[in-house]
C-alpha cells in the first residue's frame, strides 16, 4: 500500500468515524427534544385537569406560557408549538408508543389529522418507509390513506385495521396497487394532451418522486425495455423491481382508458420476463396499466382468467379531492356496519 493509499484510507476512516458520531448525536438531541415536549404537554393538561380552567382562560394561559418560555429560551415556544405538545401528550399518554426515529416536525404533522386509524397509518407508513417531513405532507395531501382504502373497491374495517396497525403491507402484488395515482408533481395541466412518449420522458426525469409515489421497495430498471418474440421487437414503457415482492413490475403507460388489445400486450411481456428474465428465487412477474380511466365491467372482462398479474389503474396530474374521497370511503364503510353481523 503506498502513501497516497494509505492516507486515503485514513481520511475515509476518520470521515466515517465523524458522520457516525453526528448522527448518534443528532438522535440523541432528538429523543431528548421529544421526551421534553411530551412532558411539557403533561404539565400543561395536568394543570389544565387541576385548575378545571374554561377554554377562553386555557387560551390565555398557552399565551401567556408561550410568552415566558419564549423569552427565557428562544424560539419554539409558539402558542401553535405549545397546542400540539399537549395533543402529543394526549394522543401518546405512555411515553414509549411515540417513537423516537421520527422528529418533532413528523409529530407536528400526524397530530394534525384527527382520526387515529389514519394517524397510525402515516405513522406506521413514515417509519417503514423512512419518509422525509416533505414526503409525509406530500402523500397527506395526495390522500394516500383514501386511495389505497378505496384502491380494490371494497374498503373494510379489516382493511382500516390493517392499515392503521402494520401501514402497507407487501404480501401479493395487489397490495402495492393504488388508484388513483397522482402526478401532480409533473406540473402537467389536465386538459392537456400527453403523448405516452412525453409522459414517459416526464416521469423519468421526476424519478424519485415517480418512486415515491409507486411506493416502498420499487427500483427503477429502465424504460423501453426490448422484448423480442420471433424476430420482431416489442418495448416495455417502464420496468421497475419490487425488493419485498421479489418481483418485477411492468408498467405500460396509455394516455386513453383502458383497451383490450392493452391487456393482451402486457400478458405477453409479463410471460416472457418470466420465461427469459426471471432468476429462479424471483416471483412471477407483475403487470400495471397505468390509463386515464377504466370502465370497471370492461375491466372486469378485459383482465379477468388471466394467469399473470395485471392491474389496471387510472392517474391523475391533479391532487384528487380529498373531501370527496373521504366521502366516498364513510359510505363504503357505513355499508359495511350496516351489514348483519354474521358472527
Amino acid at each position: 500500500m503506498n502513501e497516497i493509499t494509505a492516507y486515503s484510507d485514513m481520511i475515509g476512516q476518520i470521515k466515517e468515524i465523524l458522520q457516525s458520531a453526528r448522527l448518534n448525536v443528532a438522535r440523541q438531541v432528538n429523543t431528548e427534544l421529544l421526551t421534553a415536549y411530551w412532558n411539557i404537554g403533561r404539565i400543561i393538561v395536568e394543570h389544565e385537569q387541576n385548575s378545571q380552567e374554561r377554554a377562553e382562560y386555557g387560551r390565555q394561559t398557552l399565551r401567556e406560557l408561550s410568552k415566558a418560555l419564549t423569552k427565557e429560551f428562544g424560539k419554539g415556544f409558539s402558542v401553535s408549538n405549545l397546542q400540539f405538545m399537549r395533543r402529543f401528550y394526549q394522543t401518546y399518554q405512555i411515553q414509549q408508543t411515540a417513537s423516537v426515529k421520527l422528529t418533532w416536525s413528523h409529530y407536528c404533522e400526524l397530530l394534525s389529522i384527527s382520526d387515529a386509524d389514519k394517524r397510525s397509518f402515516y405513522e406506521k407508513e413514515t417509519l417503514n418507509s423512512g419518509w422525509s417531513v416533505r414526503e409525509l405532507k406530500r402523500q397527506m395531501a395526495t390522500s394516500l390513506y383514501e386511495r389505497l382504502l378505496l384502491s380494490n373497491g371494497k374498503a373494510n374495517k379489516e382493511t382500516v385495521l390493517s392499515l392503521a396497525q402494520h401501514g402497507i403491507e407487501m404480501n401479493t402484488p395487489s397490495d402495492i396497487i393504488k388508484d388513483p395515482y397522482v402526478f401532480e408533481f409533473l406540473g402537467i395541466p389536465e386538459a392537456k394532451p400527453v403523448m405516452e412518449s412525453e409522459l414517459e420522458k416526464a416521469l423519468v426525469q421526476q424519478i424519485e418522486k415517480f418512486l415515491l409515489e409507486l411506493g416502498r421497495g420499487f427500483m427503477f430498471v429502465g424504460t423501453q425495455q426490448r422484448v423480442t418474440l420471433n424476430n420482431t421487437h416489442y418495448y416495455v414503457d417502464m420496468v421497475f423491481y419490487n425488493k419485498p415482492l421479489r418481483a418485477y413490475v411492468l408498467i405500460e403507460l396509455k394516455t386513453v382508458k383502458l383497451l383490450p388489445e392493452a391487456v393482451g400486450q402486457l400478458n405477453m411481456y409479463l410471460n416472457y420476463y418470466a420465461a427469459e428474465v426471471n432468476d429462479p428465487d424471483d416471483n412471477p412477474p407483475i403487470g400495471i396499466i397505468l390509463c386515464t380511466d377504466k370502465d370497471s365491467v370492461g375491466a372486469e372482462y378485459a383482465l379477468g382468467g388471466l394467469s399473470n398479474n395485471i392491474f389496471a389503474s387510472r392517474y391523475t396530474y391533479v391532487i384528487p379531492n380529498k373531501e370527496e374521497l373521504i366521502a366516498q370511503v364513510e359510505a363504503v364503510l357505513n355499508r359495511w356496519h350496516e351489514q348483519p353481523n354474521e358472527e
